[in-house]
């Protein structure tokens, strides 16, 4: 039997599989980030990922929908406002929709999802199902890849406005913002997971639910370069950026 690690173990567990895992190592972000990637490449990007951002609340909705406890709803519900908007704040959503905007794509053909890879797709609902179906400690736990997100969002503001003319300080708003939402986020999480998850059963639940989210994102990647990269082969009824159709 694995013995219980301490809080403190525990959290660098979870950190470890960020360094080794998080689809910031993958190929297509390398070249995503390190400006070697055409105009195409990148709406192709941003039109999958939208997926993705679109499924964010729905996912959350899903959660929230099997907590019986009211102020752990309260404490999670914040998150369906950040990318679906409230107020005066637009949400994520609306901030990636200005970033696909930038890119010249039509805000119809992002919406309706209907251009974006089959693999993001069937990646995407993985993910919803997955906090549909497993325990809710594993469905919070999920989104602990939030803490390898700042460092992502930084090297992507940096990398993208230095490499590409096509980019502007407008359209990365969304990931200016996540910089200020995600380290709140993810605190509320990795304290909830370190306090609840109290057997070693419950941790590797959790060690596992963190692996689980960091496949589902790099599936979408692979899925991405394959596609558009190499050996650049985009399925039937994909995207195809305009200088290949």
């Amino acid at each position: 039997m694995k013995p219980l690690l301490t809080p403190a173990e525990f959290e660098d567990r979870l950190r470890a599989i960020g360094a080794e895992r998080y689809h910031s190592l993958h190929p297509f972000h390398r070249l995503l980030h390190g400006g070697n990637l055409d105009k195409g490449q990148v709406q192709a990007w941003a039109l999958n990922r939208y997926c993705y951002q679109a499924a964010i609340p729905r996912k959350d909705l899903t959660l929230m929908s099997r907590m019986d406890d009211r102020e752990l709803r309260r404490a999670w519900a914040h998150r369906v406002a950040e990318h679906d908007g409230l107020g005066d704040n637009p949400g994520g959503i609306e901030r990636w929709l200005i970033l696909t905007d930038g890119l010249g794509l039509a805000r119809a053909d992002v919406m309706s999802m209907h251009l974006a890879l089959p693999a993001t797709r069937f990646a995407v609902e993985a993910y919803v199902r997955f906090v549909g179906e497993r325990s809710i400690l594993e469905g919070i736990a999920s989104s602990l890849t939030e803490l390898f997100a700042p460092a992502i969002h930084k090297a992507r503001i940096a990398g993208m406005l230095a490499s590409y003319d096509f980019i502007g300080d407008t359209v990365m708003q969304y990931f200016r913002r996540r910089l200020e939402e995600a380290p709140k986020d993810v605190g509320f999480a990795l304290d909830y997971v370190k306090d609840r998850a109290r057997t070693p059963d419950r941790q590797q639940a959790v060690l596992d639910a963190v692996r689980f989210k960091c496949d589902v994102l790099w599936a979408q990647l692979d899925a991405l370069h394959f596609a558009y990269v190499e050996p650049g082969l985009p399925p039937p009824g994909a995207f195809i950026p305009d200088d290949r159709q």
